[in-house]
This record gives C-alpha cells, sequence and structure tokens, in this order.
C-alpha cells in the first residue's frame, strides 16, 4: 500500500487544501495527490469521479498562478474496489506557482518538506525565481506583484513616448507568462534600491553638513538625486569686457552621466544603496557592482559598451536620457580636457567608483606651486573653512599692518587666486 511521502498525498475528500498541495509539487519535484484516501490510508473513494475532477481542474486554473494546468493530469484507479481520483502533477517550468489571492509571498508560495506541504520562505521563493528566470536580474519575475507606475507613467507622458500595456510588454516590463518583471520593478513606486547622499566639511568623511536617502521609482530617483546635487554645484561669475561667464564647480555634463552610469549600470541583485559623497573639493559616486566580466577600465574609457542592465539601458535610451551606448566614461573625461584634474576611476570586484575634482579649486592647486608666496598660502588656508574673509581677518591671523594685507589681497587677486566681493569698506575675499 502506498505511504505520503514528498512526492505522494491523500485526502479523503476534496478541500481547499488540495491547491496548496499541487502548488508544492509544481514547485518541488511534482507528485500524486490521491482523492478518496484518507491520512490513515483507509481508502473511502469518490461517489463521483467525474464531477470531482472538474471541480479540482476548474479550483487550480482559477486559484493557481502562473497557469500551471499544461503540468497536471487527472485519472481514475480502482482501490480496494472504490474509484480514486489521482491527481498527477508534474514539476513546472515557471516556477513559482502561487495562489493568485495571496501573491508571491510566503503564505501564497508552497514547497513540499517531506510528506508535509508548507509555505515556502522569501529564500526559497527568490531561488525558485532564479531558477527558472535565468541570470538576467532584468527579466525574472518581481517578487512583489503589486505596483504601480505612476511616476513612470508620468515620465513617459512628459518624453511623448507611449505607455501602454503593449509598450510594457515590449519594453519587459511584463514577461510572457504576464507577470511583472524586476525591470518593472525598477521603474515602480515599490522599488526597493535607493541611493544615500552625504555632504561632508572639508574633504574628509568627518564631518556631516547633510545627508539624505532617496528611494522609488529610479525616475523619480534621478531627478531628486540631481537636484540634491545641483544645490551644492556652486556658481561663480567672472565678466570678459561686457560678456557675463558662469562657471560651475563641476561640470553639469559630467555630473548628468556619472550619475545615469551608477542608475543605469549598478547591480541590482545586491541589497546596498549607491552612495553619492560630497566634498569641498570632490564628489565622488560608489556603485554596486564591478565591471561586466570580459571587460577592462581600458575597454570602458575607449567607449566599449557592455551593459549589466540592457533592458533598463533600452528604457532610458528610449526616453532620451541617454544618447548612445558606451558614450558616458568619454564624455565625462571631455568635460576636463585641458584642466590639470582629472576625473578618477576606482575598482573592486563589487564596486565602480568614479570622482569628479571640483574645477574651482585649480587656482589653488597652482597656488601651490614656487610662485605662491608663504602669506598667500596663509590666506588659502583660511579660506579652506569658510566662504568669505575681510581684510581685518587677514591682518589679524597674519600678524601684518593694514597697508601689508591691502597689498598681498591685491597681488592674490591680480593672479586669479581671490576673487572680491562688495566695494570699499564691505569688500570681502573668496576663493576665484
Amino acid at each position: 500500500m502506498l505511504r505520503e511521502n514528498q512526492t505522494t498525498e491523500f485526502k479523503r475528500e476534496y478541500t481547499d487544501d488540495i491547491k496548496k498541495t499541487v502548488i508544492a509539487f509544481a514547485n518541488t519535484d511534482g507528485g500524486k495527490l490521491y482523492v478518496g484516501i484518507g491520512d490513515d490510508r483507509t481508502v473511502t473513494g469518490c461517489p463521483n469521479t467525474d464531477e470531482l475532477s472538474l471541480r479540482i481542474s476548474n479550483a487550480i486554473r482559477d486559484a493557481v498562478k502562473p497557469d500551471v494546468t499544461m503540468f497536471i493530469g487527472y485519472t481514475v484507479e480502482t482501490i480496494d474496489g472504490k474509484e480514486v481520483v489521482i491527481v498527477d502533477v508534474q514539476r513546472g517550468t515557471a516556477r513559482p506557482y502561487y495562489l493568485a489571492g495571496k501573491g508571491i509571498r510566503p503564505e501564497g508560495v508552497f514547497v513540499r518538506q517531506g510528506a508535509s506541504t508548507v509555505p515556502a520562505s522569501e529564500a526559497a521563493i527568490l531561488a525558485l525565481i532564479r531558477e527558472t528566470g535565468g541570470e538576467s536580474y532584468e527579466t525574472t519575475r518581481s517578487l512583489n506583484q503589486e505596483l504601480t507606475f505612476d511616476n513612470a507613467s508620468a515620465y513617459f507622458q512628459k518624453k511623448e513616448v507611449a505607455f501602454g500595456e503593449s509598450q510594457k510588454r515590449t519594453l519587459h516590463l511584463i514577461s510572457s507568462d504576464g507577470m511583472f518583471t524586476n525591470l518593472a520593478l525598477l521603474l515602480s513606486e515599490q522599488c526597493p534600491y535607493t541611493i544615500k547622499m552625504a555632504v561632508f566639511q572639508g574633504g574628509q568623511k568627518t564631518s556631516f553638513k547633510d545627508r539624505r536617502e532617496f528611494g522609488g521609482a529610479l525616475f523619480r530617483q534621478l531627478d531628486e538625486v540631481y537636484e540634491f546635487i545641483d544645490r551644492y554645484n556652486s556658481l561663480r561669475s567672472e565678466f570678459e569686457g561686457l560678456d557675463r561667464i558662469d562657471h560651475r564647480d563641476y561640470p553639469v555634463a559630467a555630473i548628468r552621466e556619472a550619475l545615469l552610469n551608477a542608475i543605469i549600470h549598478r547591480d541590482y541583485g545586491l541589497s546596498p544603496s549607491t552612495l553619492i559623497s560630497i566634498f569641498d573639493d570632490r564628489i565622488e559616486f560608489l556603485t554596486i557592482g564591478g565591471l561586466v566580466k570580459g571587460v577592462s577600465l581600458n575597454d570602458i574609457l575607449l567607449g566599449v559598451s557592455a551593459l549589466r542592465n540592457p533592458k533598463l539601458a533600452d528604457v532610458f535610451y528610449r526616453l532620451h536620457l541617454i544618447e548612445a551606448y558606451g558614450t558616458g566614461m568619454p564624455k565625462i573625461f571631455e568635460c576636463y580636457r585641458g584642466l590639470s584634474v582629472q576625473p578618477k576611476i576606482e575598482l573592486s570586484d563589487n564596486a565602480f567608483k568614479i570622482t569628479l575634482p571640483n574645477t574651482q579649486l585649480l587656482s589653488v592647486a597652482s597656488a601651490s606651486s614656487p610662485e605662491c608666496s608663504k602669506r598667500e598660502r596663509q590666506v588659502l588656508t583660511l579660506l579652506a573653512d569658510t566662504v568669505f574673509i575681510t581684510r581685518k581677518e587677514v591682518e589679524q591671523h597674519l600678524g601684518i599692518s593694514q597697508a601689508t594685507a591691502i597689498t598681498l589681497l591685491r597681488g592674490m587677486t591680480q593672479k586669479h587666486f581671490l576673487e572680491t566681493e562688495g566695494n570699499g569698506r564691505n569688500v570681502k575675499y573668496r576663493k576665484a
């Protein structure tokens, strides 16, 4: 006589638990469910096997997602003179299967453990998704299927690009089995990945000036993070004749490309946040995920396109947020062409960091040359922790006379180490 085990289950009569058992078999190694046999192996039989088979078939079709019916067969056997319905379940190819009313959560996904049907842990669910979804994070089914796209819809509308059901399928937000993918998760309000921002006083991570964490849909993160960085990207203006020329601490195009790179190329299979740190002399973009296997740093600098998330990149391309694949890094370095400071790239197995230097500190860098006097370096040191200084402050800190201070500050202004603001008694000095 048969016994209950990992691939065999007995039910005296029809109950809702039959659906859970079918899901568990399909998610594990398949199995046979005997309806008409009790847990004690007593054969009770089924009075109307055709009606029971149809009832079970309809219940499974309506309650189990994705469609598992193609992996199920129904037969009737006579055991001990009584008819028993046998539901033969094969291991499915679209795991995890789950109760439609519960979703892809432990209370909706079941597996077999010995002779028992039990809820699957989140780790087990993720393992099932990886097994059937391949290596691509983007195309794997999202663990969360209750997604909303208000931000993405508004963004597509602003760019005058359609974002209906068919477009979501074309862009691979919806898979062939009608399920939301992880790509859809990234563009939804439910996106669990964040960008952490920190602004530091000076050049070390010792004194915070500001810190924020940005979450939600990736388009929202893109806009909010850029706006935050822009607040700390100081503007300096100078005049050549009648023309006003504005200078930013950091080239806007370089910030844009570095931020897009951090969002598009990060490894979303890992949970840590992207980190962006703003110092007085630089901005660091630290992205989780090293280079794609088989690609070197020199390849990237030459413009070789090796995308970890090609479908996410395609979405950004369609929305004209990126112009072409592989142009980001060359654009960043082009922004610093001819300058004495250059962007810096650092790599590890699981991280990628690009550092953008502050272009407005070039004058300070040249001030460290032999042409810069000891007193001039002292003045520049005073400006390391403040925006403006006055002539009187220079006199006090350097212990010099008023006339000497005037001559010193006038010379530093002519050398473009300093620039002035205000007139007469109210004149102040800051780094040029």
